[in-house]
């Protein structure tokens, strides 16, 4: 039964450092589409689909969408961490 405690405690240690990865990464993200509201062609990103988000950034990874800041900024970001973020934009509530 210890073993099992253990256990449980290491995976929802984990869980909890992968949310607080997500997050830091998506902060990144938050100073052009954080506050919720599309604006100046900047798009907001919560509530998004996060399939609709991951391949955003991947094609302006790859080079085959065009963009200002967005085709350089995507080419820092491994798969995890694009799937990191479009989940943490995907679960975040759109502004009202």
């Amino acid at each position: 039964m210890r073993r099992f405690i253990v256990t449980i405690a290491v995976l929802l240690c984990a869980c909890a450092a992968n949310a607080q990865d997500a997050r830091g990464l998506a902060a990144t993200c938050s100073g052009c589409h954080g506050d919720g509201r599309a604006r100046d062609g900047i798009r907001a990103l919560a509530g998004l689909p996060k399939d609709e988000i991951a391949r955003a950034m991947r094609a302006y990874r790859a080079g085959e969408r065009p963009g200002t800041l967005m085709p350089q900024l995507a080419k820092g970001y491994d798969d995890a961490e694009i799937d990191a973020i479009a989940a943490w934009y995907a679960a975040a509530a759109p502004a009202r």
